[in-house]
């Protein structure tokens, strides 16, 4: 009941800092996957190309966690609060983003053991350019998310609270 009373600032307003928190993620995701195809200039470059690997899987393991246990959950609560009319539409989005979330994560299943990581070295180019076609869909289809469900808000989030 004390949960209704809330304004839509108190109830919503911490979900663009929750957005911000999980696009820093995404910005050092992408420096990450740089520094593993061999990008110049960042301080992760000297490192032997496992741990440079490795370091990247935790970093898209972590991405992907977050984007399903914490921004989509709040962004689908969001918009069921706001009585979105694009929630049918938001659910088809969320069901391309599972799909592509098991071909993002399959290049985590080969890469992530340093074992694993060795068997699949020669491989690496062109996994990372499957992968960084899987991420771009994933990325689009996330700012659409951010887009139809949360910024559609900012107005009512701001002049209710």
């Amino acid at each position: 009941m004390l949960e209704e009373c809330q304004s839509a600032k108190e109830r919503w307003g911490g979900v663009h800092d929750i957005i911000d928190r999980w696009l820093a993620e995404r910005r050092e995701l992408i420096v990450r996957m740089f520094a593993v195809n061999g990008g110049r200039g960042l301080d992760v470059e000297e490192a032997p190309i496992e741990e440079r690997i490795q370091r990247f899987c935790e970093v898209l393991v972590d991405y992907v966690s977050a984007g399903h246990f914490e921004v989509y959950e709040q962004l689908l609560r969001e918009a069921q609060e706001f009585r979105d009319a694009d929630l049918e539409k938001a659910r088809a989005v969320f069901v391309r983003l599972e799909d592509n979330t098991e071909h993002v994560l399959s290049f985590n299943d080969n890469y992530s053991d340093v074992r694993e990581t060795r068997q699949h070295l020669s491989e690496l180019d062109s996994d990372l350019s499957r992968l960084g076609e899987q991420l771009e869909e994933r990325f689009e289809l996330e700012d659409q998310l951010i887009q139809d469900l949360h910024e559609v808000h900012r107005d009512k989030v701001i002049s209710e609270g």
